[in-house]
């Protein structure tokens, strides 16, 4: 079937002015990835996420307390300050999306990464092989300040001798989306008969930290649902106290890079209370949408990796790829592709039309997530919805960022897809015009231009079935 964005009227580009003068490079020779790349480049471009407004401009006092942080998920809930009037961005945001489209069996079937920066304003599709790999771009660590001073690109490279790739590109700081690589490699731990999941934890962190906070003692499968579900930085903390408590970290990291997953790395934090989350964590979108779609799980080789070795979805267990995608459906935090826990309002706009979880939904439809009421009836959106959503969130003052696996409910459509977008539009950046979110109610954390895409995305994912 041929494939149509429902956004307007959106020509086909060549794959040359896709990838700008400055890349040289042939579009994906994966079948099916250069399609998916000119659509979900051309939507982001559509989108026009430079029109976003930031309430901490580079001038101000604000934006100087806030660069490089050493735990810059201490305080997620927080909203910057907008005493000042907020101002335009100062220059085209970040953004790094990546679609995988899975077949009935999760088997990858064609991919498209896009990503967009002040060095590519229009967005570039990124050239992937057939083991979804680049070696096209010279990933950058994510610099607070850098940003800012170096029109978005970075200094410290993460992954080696990329020194001549064509296109050069700083990653988002990932937020609390790094907590799908904790759990993945405490479902490692359990798979190779280290830890069982009901076995008790006690964190007694040596120092105490405003991201981890004291001490505390439950099940590792209760630490990981509060990790996974409504984002618990302390329960993280303490799954990462625990990976190196057993020495997990390392085999971790290299676990990833075994894998193909060269832009995973859970690096510099600290062992004595599982804190410290900074900029040496890095996660790009395409790497992070392979690791889903191992964890959604697929037969046989799903591609290869860098060292010849075939990689399958047995780097986890059926049971914990299971209880991994169970957690990840539970997710309360409906908020960036999905806008799923405002329901019916004039804003922001719909997105990836997922079902809230019955856990976190009341008596009268409205949905309340670790104390956070969000105020709006979900029922009548829930009874239209067309897919689950197995997701993670995160969002600092300087990152957005959502990573899951879409699969249609029966009768709705039948597509399969892993989705990861990652964004330096975080709390500090409105929209023009966004109404005032009423006391007691959690706000809305990001642009609703990302529940836009999230909406475009999955609407040309059902126009392909």
């Amino acid at each position: 079937m041929r494939r149509t964005w429902a956004y307007g009227a959106m020509g086909i580009v060549t794959a040359a002015a896709l990838l700008g003068s400055a890349t040289g490079q042939a579009s994906a020779d994966v079948r099916g990835t250069s399609k998916v790349g000119r659509h979900l480049r051309q939507a982001m471009d559509d989108l026009k996420f430079q029109e976003v407004l930031d309430t901490a401009p580079p001038s101000s006092a604000q934006a100087r307390v806030q660069q490089n942080p050493v735990d810059k998920d201490r305080d997620p809930r927080a909203r910057v300050s907008t005493a000042a009037a907020p101002q335009p961005i100062v220059q085209q945001p970040q953004l790094d999306a990546t679609v995988i489209e899975l077949d009935r069996r999760g088997r990858p079937v064609s991919s498209g990464t896009v990503l967009m920066s002040p060095l590519y304003k229009n967005g570039v599709v990124v050239p992937v092989d057939r083991n979804l790999s680049t070696t096209s771009v010279r990933w950058r660590q994510w610099d607070d300040a850098g940003w800012y001073k170096n029109k978005g690109q970075g200094t410290i490279d993460v992954v080696p001798g990329r020194e001549n790739a064509p296109i050069d590109h700083m990653l988002d700081y990932p937020a609390s989306v790094l907590k799908l690589m904790v759990n993945f490699g405490v479902l490692r731990l359990a798979d190779q008969g280290t830890i069982k999941l009901d076995d008790t934890y006690s964190y007694e962190p040596a120092q105490i930290s405003s991201l981890c906070g004291g001490a505390s003692r439950k099940t590792i499968r209760q630490y990981m649902d509060a990790s996974l579900t409504y984002s618990s930085n302390g329960a993280s903390c303490a799954l990462i106290k625990m990976l190196h408590d057993h020495q997990a970290i390392d085999p971790l990291n290299q676990t990833f890079q075994d894998l193909g997953l060269e832009t995973l790395q859970l690096k510099g934090t600290n062992p004595v209370n599982g804190g410290r989350w900074s900029n040496s964590i890095t996660m790009s979108s395409l790497d992070t949408a392979k690791l889903l779609t191992l964890v959604n799980g697929a037969p046989g080789r799903v591609w290869t990796a860098p060292n010849g070795k075939p990689v399958t979805s047995a780097v986890l267990s059926a049971e914990s790829r299971k209880f991994f995608k169970d957690e990840l459906v539970q997710q309360g935090f409906n908020d960036m592709l999905s806008s799923a826990n405002w329901c019916g309002g004039d804003y922001p706009a719909p997105g990836i039309p997922n079902a809230v979880p019955s856990r976190w939904i009341g008596a009268d439809g409205t949905v309340t997530v670790d104390g956070n009421k969000f105020g709006r009836d979900v029922r009548p959106c829930n009874e239209k919805a067309e897919v689950s959503f197995a997701h993670k969130t995160g969002w600092v003052n300087n990152t957005a960022a959502d990573a899951g696996i879409v699969r249609a409910l029966p009768g709705k459509g039948g597509r399969s897809y892993v989705v990861v977008v990652f964004s330096n539009l975080g709390t500090q950046y409105v929209d023009a015009g966004r109404p005032a979110t009423p006391p007691g109610i959690y706000p809305f954390s990001y642009t609703e231009k990302f529940a836009k895409l999230g909406r475009l995305i999955d609407a040309y994912e059902k126009h392909r079935h």
